[in-house]
């Protein structure tokens, strides 16, 4: 079992030093990776008050990419995650020109998690379609493959055209593994056929072992082995008990999860310094586990 951090987003601050030491101390205690969730714009509740989302004007995100490229800098094993990229509202060709340069620049460390969103206003600040959010991913992972692993693309589809060319550098895994995030049926479609990897947002219950059949089914249906699909589990370390997590972790292993992430958010750590806290007494927890 491999264990992580969800980088935490909404509570780290703006000090690159505490986001410096988070990440360092997350590498040093062995985890696996950092996953790093996103948003580009959060819709105010005052003006949008039958917003659905957890997540508003008020809440702080730091921009994926470019936290990214900072910790390519300041860390040399961990691997780096997004959990995940919006990727329907932003440019394709761009993404893989920016994903590309994060692996390079990690020596192929990059693992990129997308995902539809839910934030619709987001979307319309950004130019980009709501309602298409779902087929006109599967296009773009379609188009992030071959712009990985092709020189020169020719690509023609219903919302991208790229005639003879390609991205310079290339990254070093090609192609980046791809892994995809929520648990609506269209997504464990989408998962079983075209993702390395699922991130849910569930409990190691049976409503996930049912979503997990279905990924498995539809992953058979394609011609892949269901093996080949990775899967994330995660306990909100800040929340839960000794014994809670006693629990959490063989029953997440035993459902099938390939790696375990440790979140740190929503549970009143009001410094950085308690959240790098946090995730050391877990790991040593876990590790006095195995």
């Amino acid at each position: 079992m491999k264990f992580g951090v969800t980088f935490p987003q909404t509570e780290i601050g703006n000090d690159p030093g505490a986001i410096r030491e988070f990440a360092q101390v997350a590498e040093e205690l062995g985890y696996e990776h950092i996953l790093i969730a996103e948003h580009v714009l959060g819709a105010d509740p005052v003006k949008h008050p039958i917003l659905a989302g957890p997540y508003t004007n008020k809440t702080p995100f730091h921009e994926p990419f470019v936290l990214l490229g900072y910790l390519a800098g300041v860390t040399s094993r961990i691997k780096l995650t997004t959990g995940v990229v919006v990727l329907p509202q932003r440019q394709t060709a761009l993404v893989a020109k920016q994903a590309a340069a994060v692996d390079v620049l990690t020596n192929g460390r990059l693992r990129l998690g997308v995902g539809v969103g839910w934030n619709r206003f987001e979307y319309q600040a950004l130019g980009e379609d709501f309602h298409t959010r779902g087929r006109r991913l599967e296009e773009q992972v379609a188009l992030l493959r071959r712009l990985w692993t092709e020189e020169s693309v020719d690509f023609a589809g219903k919302w991208h055209t790229v005639t003879g060319a390609g991205i310079n550098p290339m990254p070093v895994q090609r192609p980046i593994p791809i892994w995809m995030g929520g648990h609506a049926e269209p997504v464990l479609r989408r998962v079983g056929r075209l993702a390395d990897g699922w991130i849910p947002m569930m409990q190691p219950d049976d409503a996930f072992r049912a979503a997990m059949q279905r990924i498995h089914d539809y992953a058979r249906e394609a011609g892949r082995d269901p093996a080949s699909i990775e899967i994330r589990g995660s306990v909100n370390i800040a929340l839960t008990t000794k014994g809670e997590l006693a629990a959490a972790i063989p029953a997440w292993r035993d459902i099938g999860a390939t790696q375990i992430d440790a979140i740190t958010m929503f549970g009143g750590l009001d410094m950085p310094q308690k959240h790098i806290d946090a995730i050391r007494r877990f790991k040593e927890f876990a590790d006095s586990l195995s």
